[in-house]
């Protein structure tokens, strides 16, 4: 059964990259959106099992939308990947639960070392 996955971030350029970076072999189903009040839709129709979350959105920036996902209890694995890499940032979105703060672009190889770190890929 396909993972769905949630790539949420305002730049359509982006989240074809960050698309990009997923790794081929694994089964999944892709879901965008652009802001994260369109994002927090997505999770909520169960969309959004694995979350690459961009910090500065319209709307709803990142840390708003990890603060919901805290208080409604939303069934989301979360990574930032943000080009925001200053220290507070990434301890702030740890805080919210967050599992890990990628720096933009994401390639390949760094997509799956993470995925598989935290256990959501198996195989390495």
């Amino acid at each position: 059964m396909a993972t769905k996955i949630l790539i949420c971030d305002d730049s359509s350029f982006a989240r074809k990259q960050m698309a990009r970076a997923i790794p081929q072999e694994w089964d999944v189903e892709i879901h965008f959106a652009g802001d994260g009040v369109e994002g927090l839709e997505v999770i909520r129709a169960g969309n959004g099992e694995v979350v690459f979350l961009d910090l500065t959105m319209p709307n709803l920036d990142g840390y708003g939308v990890l603060e919901v996902i805290r208080r409604e209890d939303l069934p989301a694995m979360v990574i930032v990947v943000s080009g925001d890499i200053q220290p507070d940032a990434q301890e702030r979105v740890k805080a919210l639960g967050a599992m890990a703060f990628v720096k933009k672009p994401v390639d390949a190889d760094k997509a799956r070392a993470i995925l598989t770190e935290f256990g959501i890929l198996s195989g390495g």
